[in-house]
């Protein structure tokens, strides 16, 4: 039985070593490279690329799928009584220069790709002609081939090299990432709502089907001009990402979450706080109400704050942690830290923890559980 991580377990080891590194580069040949095992579409690529972005460091990412022996080799060059090796420009050549080589797509490339690849994965170097800066490090990603994708197998010299680690598909971790990019609100609500349809690999595969990325793009889909098409133009679109199943049901649940009550009137101070009655509302309106809170003029998120616990006041305690949660995060560590401290810091901070914080209490020794 293979062991499953969590996105955020695979970015605290991915961090680990990359400052190891940082801290200790002689140990570069040390370090095992990692393997990221999971399905299509599930964010391993994307996982290393927030990495690279939060630490501060290069990403390098070879499609490996794409390529061709020579691609990694280089080209031979005939010259007098010998051959020269042209190498790819895009290896590092800074010595002090800091990354991820992601060699993606690992088990998709057929065997002769892999040959190639395996001198830079197991020894960092192509033989005397290069060597992979040692604050490089090296990561390798694929399908299963119980994913229905194209999946070869590895061999187990190769396969003996790596760190292993699978990546299951993590609904909350995705969802806090979507409120930190931004990711249209009602994608969030609605697989909070319906968490089934966030992740499943059933019906036709070579259609649509629903997976973090097709989710992602269906948030991009409707942040980008989205609804400016018609109703029907933009259901195909939808459908043609997720599925008919998973699009037919967020579209629903879409249509029911425009009768929400106002509120940007609310944080304005123009309405009175009111909470939705039915469930799928409630995810739609603490979702957007946390992305709502942040908007507008700085000089006004005092008062935007202090309306925010307001509402919260009307709200039952799982939807005002799920609001509160939510409302922390943000772009970048720092400001998330801003956030967090202008809420947690906030004079009503503590008339709210009485009402809701047996159950914010929880739901954070859970989060920490699972990191």
């Amino acid at each position: 039985m293979t062991t499953t991580a969590a996105p955020e377990q695979i970015k605290q080891i991915l961090i680990h070593q990359v400052q190891l590194l940082d801290k200790q580069p002689e140990l570069a040949h040390e370090l095992p490279p990692i393997m990221l095992w999971g399905p299509p579409g599930v964010g391993k690529s994307t996982l290393v690329r927030d990495v690279c972005q939060e630490q501060g460091i290069h990403f390098m990412d070879l499609r490996l799928a794409q390529r061709e022996p020579v691609d990694l080799r280089g080209l031979p060059v005939p010259k007098d009584d010998h051959v020269d090796w042209l190498l790819s420009g895009e290896w590092p050549r800074d010595p002090e220069s800091r990354g991820i080589i992601l060699f993606d797509e690992l088990t998709a490339a057929d065997r002769s790709l892999q040959v190639a690849a395996y001198e830079m994965i197991l020894d960092r170097r192509l033989g005397d002609l290069y060597k992979l800066p040692d604050q490089w490090l090296v990561v390798g990603a694929g399908n299963r081939s119980e994913d229905q994708a194209v999946a070869h197998t590895i061999s187990s010299a190769l396969a003996n090299r790596f760190c292993h680690l699978e990546l299951e598909a993590g609904l909350e971790t995705w969802c806090q990432w979507a409120s930190r990019e931004r990711l249209h609100t009602d994608v969030i609500a609605f697989l909070r709502f319906r968490p089934e349809c966030f992740f499943a690999m059933e019906g036709d595969l070579e259609r649509g089907w629903p997976s973090p990325r097709s989710w992602t793009r269906v948030a991009q889909t409707l942040s980008h001009g989205g609804d400016e098409l018609p109703e029907d133009s933009l259901s195909l679109m939808i459908q043609g990402l997720v599925g008919q199943g998973a699009g037919t049901e967020f579209l629903a649940f879409r249509r029911q979450s425009r009768d929400l009550p106002d509120i940007e009137a609310m944080l304005e101070g123009r309405i009175e706080p009111e909470f939705p009655e039915r469930a799928d509302q409630r995810y739609a309106f603490a979702t957007a109400l946390a992305q709502y809170l942040w908007k507008g003029p700085k000089e006004h998120r005092q008062t935007r704050v202090e309306r925010f616990f307001r509402i919260s006041e009307v709200m039952s305690s799982d939807f005002a942690t799920l609001a509160m949660l939510d409302a922390m995060e943000g772009a970048s560590a720092n400001q998330r830290e801003q956030r967090a401290e202008a809420l947690l810091g906030h004079a009503r901070f503590a008339q709210w923890s009485q009402q809701h914080g047996a159950v914010f209490s929880r739901h954070v020794n859970l989060q920490g559980d699972a990191a």
